[in-house]
C-alpha cells in the first residue's frame, strides 16, 4: 500500500512537469518550431517550408489537446480514488495506466512533430541549428 502511495506520487509530480522542458535530450539533433522560426531568416526557411512547419504544429497541437484532456480526466479520477478506504489496488493500477498512456501519446505526437520539421529542413539548414542552437542549450 505504501509502495502504491509512494508511486503514485512520482507519477503525478512526472505528469505535472511540463513536457517543454528546456533540457535538449537530443543533444541539438531535432528542433523545436519555436527554434525553427526564430532562425527563420537566417535558415532562409522557404514559404512552402514555413507553411508545413505551421501545418505539423497545428496538427500536433489539436492530438495533444485531446490527449491532455484524456489525461486530466485519468488523473482525476486516480486523486479521487485515492480518498477511498482501502483502495483497490487493481482499479488504480488501471487509471493510473491511463494516465501513462494519454502522457505517451503526447510525446510520440510531440516526436513525430519534431521528426517531421527536421526532415522539412535541408542539410544545411539542419547543420546551421547544430551549430548555433545546440551551442546554446547545452
Amino acid at each position: 500500500m505504501t509502495r502504491l502511495v509512494l508511486f503514485l506520487g512520482t507519477l503525478l509530480l512526472a505528469v505535472s512537469v511540463n513536457a517543454n522542458e528546456t533540457r535538449d535530450i537530443f543533444k541539438g539533433k531535432l528542433f523545436p518550431p519555436n527554434v525553427v522560426l526564430e532562425y527563420r531568416e537566417e535558415l532562409g526557411l522557404t514559404k512552402e517550408q514555413f507553411t508545413a512547419i505551421r501545418s505539423a504544429v497545428v496538427a500536433v497541437q489539436a492530438e495533444v489537446a485531446e490527449h491532455e484532456w484524456d489525461m486530466q480526466e485519468a488523473y482525476s479520477r486516480v486523486m479521487k480514488m485515492l480518498d477511498d478506504r482501502p483502495l483497490d489496488e487493481a482499479v488504480v493500477t488501471r487509471e493510473v495506466t491511463a494516465v501513462l498512456q494519454a502522457e505517451n501519446r503526447v510525446k510520440l505526437a510531440q516526436m513525430t512533430m519534431l521528426v517531421r520539421i527536421r526532415n522539412l529542413l535541408t542539410d544545411e539548414q539542419v547543420a546551421f541549428l547544430e551549430a548555433n542552437w545546440s551551442r546554446e542549450t547545452n
